[in-house]
Order: C-alpha cells, then sequence, then structure tokens
C-alpha cells in the first residue's frame, strides 16, 4: 500500500521542551520529592507512561486547583497546557517548588489576556469547554472573560461593552475559528480579534487537508484526549471530504479501513511521540496494494 507522509506532523517545540524540562527536573539529585506534574504534561499516554518511569506522579483531572490538593509536598510541574492565576498563587502559598512547563504560545496568550483585561475590555475566548488550555487561559481573568464554543454560541450573546475583544485556544481548527469569529463580527463589529492558533497547529492542518486531496483516507495517530489530533481528524474530513481515523497505534487500525484503498495518508498530533507514527507507517507499507472487500 503507498503511504503519503503528510508533513509537517508529531512534536512541536512546546511539546519537545515540555517533556525535556521534566526529564531534567526528573534527573536532577536536588529536585524536592515526590515530584508531580498537574494534569498530563501532553495529552499523549505513550509520554506519561514515560514520565512514569521517571518516578514522576501524572494526577490527572479536569480542574488543576482541586488537583493542586492532591500534591502534599515536593515539585509540581504546569503542563504545557498552561493553569490558572489561582493554581499558581495557591501553589505558591503551599511552599511547593514549582516547575513552569507552560508553552510559550499559551503564555503569550495569558499575556495577552492579562493586558487585555486591564484595559478594560470584555474577552470572548474561543475554546474547547472542558480542556485545561482554556482553564488557564481564563483563570487569568476569570471575571472579564467568556467561554464561546462554536459561532451557534455568538447567536446567543447579549453584551453591552464598547470594549469587546476575542481571543482563542492555540489547538483549534482555523476554519472552525474562523466562522466563528465571523459570527461575533457581525453581532460586534468593533470587536478586536486575536487569533492565537499556533503556527504549528496551522501548518499541520493545512498540510493534512492539501495532501489528503491525493488520498484515498488519512490516519491520525495521536491521543483521543489531544485536541489538536482530534483537529486533524475533523479537518480532513470536512475541508478535504476524506475518510479521516485517529488511532493510538497501530492496535487501533481498523482493516475494514484498507478495504479497496490505494493510498493512505499518515500524520500525527503535536503531542505524538515519532516512534509511534513510524510504527505505523511501517504497518500500513506492509499491508498489499489493495486490500480485497471480503467474500460473502
Amino acid at each position: 500500500m503507498q503511504v503519503v507522509r503528510i508533513t509537517p506532523r508529531g512534536y512541536c517545540y512546546g511539546v519537545v521542551d515540555a517533556m525535556k524540562l521534566v526529564r531534567q527536573v526528573a534527573e536532577n539529585p536536588a529536585t524536592r520529592r515526590p515530584i508531580f506534574v498537574l494534569g498530563l504534561i501532553v495529552h499523549n499516554r505513550h509520554v506519561v507512561e514515560e514520565l512514569d518511569r521517571y518516578g514522576v506522579v501524572s494526577l490527572d483531572g479536569e480542574n488543576r486547583l482541586e488537583l493542586l490538593e492532591q500534591v502534599p509536598e515536593g515539585t509540581v510541574v504546569f503542563t504545557a497546557h498552561g493553569v490558572s492565576r489561582a493554581v499558581r498563587d495557591r501553589a505558591a502559598a503551599r511552599g511547593l517548588d514549582i516547575v513552569d512547563a507552560t508553552c510559550p504560545d499559551v503564555t503569550r496568550t495569558h499575556d495577552l489576556i492579562d493586558r487585555l483585561a486591564g484595559e478594560g475590555y470584555t474577552i470572548l475566548y474561543i475554546g474547547r469547554r472542558g480542556h485545561p488550555e482554556p482553564e488557564g487561559a481564563m483563570g487569568q481573568a476569570p471575571d472579564k472573560v467568556r467561554l464561546i464554543e462554536t459561532a451557534a454560541d455568538a447567536d446567543g450573546l447579549e453584551l453591552d461593552a464598547e470594549k469587546l475583544a476575542v481571543v482563542t485556544q492555540t489547538t483549534l481548527s482555523r476554519w472552525d475559528t474562523a466562522a466563528t469569529i465571523e459570527a461575533l463580527r457581525r453581532r460586534y463589529p468593533q470587536i478586536e480579534v486575536y487569533n492565537e492558533i499556533c503556527l504549528a497547529t496551522q501548518l499541520r492542518q493545512e498540510a493534512a487537508v492539501r495532501d489528503a486531496e491525493q488520498c484515498d483516507l488519512v490516519i491520525v495517530v495521536g491521543d483521543v484526549r489531544s485536541n489538536n489530533s482530534n483537529r486533524l481528524v475533523q479537518v480532513v474530513r470536512e475541508q478535504a471530504q476524506r475518510p479521516a481515523y485517529l488511532v493510538d497505534g497501530v492496535g487501533d487500525i481498523d482493516p475494514a479501513w484498507l478495504v479497496g484503498k490505494h493510498i493512505v495518508g499518515v500524520t500525527a498530533g503535536s503531542s505524538t511521540p515519532s516512534p509511534i507514527t513510524r510504527e505505523v507507517i511501517r504497518f500500513l507499507e506492509s499491508y498489499p496494494e489493495t486490500v480485497p472487500a471480503p467474500q460473502p
């Protein structure tokens, strides 16, 4: 079977830096033990399992402030998704050693929200409810920020604010986000727009859509909890009009997907380890050129 290796794919610099930082902390004998990661350092179980081998405890849950109460002492690591101001203040007040692995793109968004809130803006944050990145970003100024998930949410808004701004999560579909921003602009022409979708996310989505056009289907390697991986599946289906499936590894590939297919594209979320993606590529390349349909 012919495999199109969609590029760019896989790790972004924010993920690489976060993982490197946690390894350095775990290998440093001077680090106060135990070491806890407040959430999952990135949304990929293979990465989390690797950190387990370093003796790092990953605390999984939606509310970072509540998770922090499970840290009795030692060192706490903030994940690449960032945390709210309340989490930072509470960790410092408890005397924990803090290691900040927040992605620089997320930190820039936090700084932007701080500035806008300080200047008296009402802020609409486009993001995914329940994801840790919006929790942290909105927590920079919780009384000034409202969550918007879809363009339909814009229709239900009733705002009387002269200074209005929109800020976005870094890992959204750029097409969905553009539609939501346009809906907000129609209702509030004065709104100031700050599209914070990171460059790595945009480039991976654009490459997936472009290359999918020559493929019969696309396999996205990534964790089911990874927003950027799920968005890759979404944009291929919606923008390229090709079937796309999310897999955690080779074991998730359904042979039925490959029946009658000649060309398969492979990409990966920005938190997916490269060896997992290479294994998927090798598996697909070992298939015959065309998988026959099963006989009744």
